[in-house]
């Protein structure tokens, strides 16, 4: 009687990478649409901007936007600021078209960290039904 051994770890890890890389995308797609719903919106242009970039090399995926009003609108400014530290007093600036307008700071909406939140248990959920399913 002979036994024949098969390796097969390089289909197995290619197959998890695989499922891996399709989570990032998922996940990562899902946060970005959340974050998108939870934006105020004044012109669109800043919930318009979320975007998501997977590493399939180090499987990690990056979620953000470009505009530094995600920043403001994260975080807030002024007396507003979440960690207290913005500027106290207010300020006067021009807008776009022109007009004056004095400002305490912007009130942070945090979008980005409540769609964390909102999403966080079931992308977790998420990622144990795509490994589970490997079996």
């Amino acid at each position: 009687m002979s036994v024949q051994f098969f390796d097969y770890s390089v289909q197995v890890k290619n197959t998890i990478r695989e499922t891996a890389i399709a989570f990032l995308h998922e996940a990562a797609g899902e946060l970005v649409s959340q974050t998108a719903r939870n934006s105020r919106v004044k012109t669109g242009q800043t919930k318009r901007s979320w975007r998501y970039i997977v590493d399939e090399r180090e499987l990690r995926a990056d979620v953000g936007s470009p505009l530094e009003n995600a920043i403001w609108e994260e975080f807030g400014t002024g007396e507003y600021a979440l960690g207290g530290d913005g500027r106290k007093g207010g300020w006067y600036y021009v807008d776009d078209e022109g007009e004056g307008h004095f400002t305490r700071g912007k009130k942070p909406s945090r979008a980005f960290f409540n769609a964390f939140e909102r999403l966080k248990e079931p992308i977790k959920r998420m990622a144990e039904k795509r490994l589970g399913e490997m079996k």
